[in-house]
């Protein structure tokens, strides 16, 4: 069991000192919600194997009391697993195959391509010593020069942020993802938004997207866990002319009460009939 309360967790950052990796970003905040103290190991990109005594190659990973746990969602089982009188990360079964929905949603329309638009300065921010094997390994898996990908996000984040409306649809009614308290699936997706905001140069989200509230109270957790002073700003994204709106107007889309009565649906249906009307 946890020593004084403490679990070591091993880190990657830039060099800013923010963690880049959304996995252990995620875990910090696991850690954090079964309240532990962290006694976070730094390091970039390279020698991991070393700094791990050879046990892994990949980050996150934790040690609580000599035992090694590894991969984000193996620490989530085994911190709940093991500590079942501390708060649940995972309060119920359904929970676990949700978040995983979620997190493989998210990762398709917002991690993945916000990484494309930041690849570069991904590479550039990191520490000089792990230049050479982020240009190596992210050209590789993305198939081009980092500058090369990077170039048109300008053109590329709109679409991304219009994206998003799934998440901001679940947000609208419950201050959680969670419900009314955050577990795993805030914690999962907030990994993402902080990876990014690690990286974003130039901002991803508008000054007034609905996600705010959810995204800055999520930093605020647990004495202020995600506000490193090395993130950088995550809103200021404008609608450029010619743009898709970068969110949807509160009310469309998603499940949501708006059938109240007659009256309720009368304006949706005058412009359902005469839009039909015109085609």
């Amino acid at each position: 069991m946890a020593q004084n309360n403490t679990i070591t967790c091993y880190d990657i950052a830039i060099s800013t000192g923010a963690t880049i990796s959304p996995f252990v970003w995620s875990t910090k905040y696991a850690l954090a919600h079964k309240g532990f103290d962290i006694d976070l190991v730094p390091g970039g990109f390279t020698g991991i194997a070393e700094r791990t005594g050879g046990q892994t190659e990949r980050l996150p990973a934790i040690v609580d009391d000599g035992k090694w746990v590894l991969d984000s969602w193996g620490i989530v089982e085994y911190l709940d697993a093991t500590y079942p009188d501390r708060p649940a990360l995972i309060p119920h079964p359904s929970v676990a195959p949700m978040v995983r929905a979620l997190d493989a949603w998210f990762w398709r329309v917002a991690t993945g391509p916000w990484m494309r638009c930041y690849c570069a300065d991904y590479r550039d921010l990191s520490n000089p010593e792990d230049h050479e094997y982020i240009t190596h390994s992210r050209e590789i898996m993305i198939g081009m020069k980092l500058e090369d990908r990077q170039a048109g996000r300008e053109d590329r984040l709109p679409l991304i942020s219009a994206d998003l409306e799934p998440l901001r649809i679940a947000l609208r009614e419950q201050p959680w993802l969670g419900g009314e308290t955050p577990n795993y699936a805030d914690y999962r997706i907030l990994g993402s938004i902080l990876f990014t905001a690690s990286v974003c140069k130039i901002p991803a989200l508008s000054e007034d997207d609905p996600l705010r509230d959810w995204i800055e109270r999520c930093r605020d957790l647990f004495g202020g866990l995600g506000r490193h002073p090395g993130l950088f700003p995550l809103y200021g994204l404008k609608q450029r002319e010619g743009d898709a709106p970068l969110f949807a107007e509160a009310g469309q889309g998603g499940i949501h009460k708006r059938n109240t009565g007659l009256a309720s649906t009368q304006a949706e249906t005058q412009r359902i009939t005469q839009g039909m009307a015109k085609g």
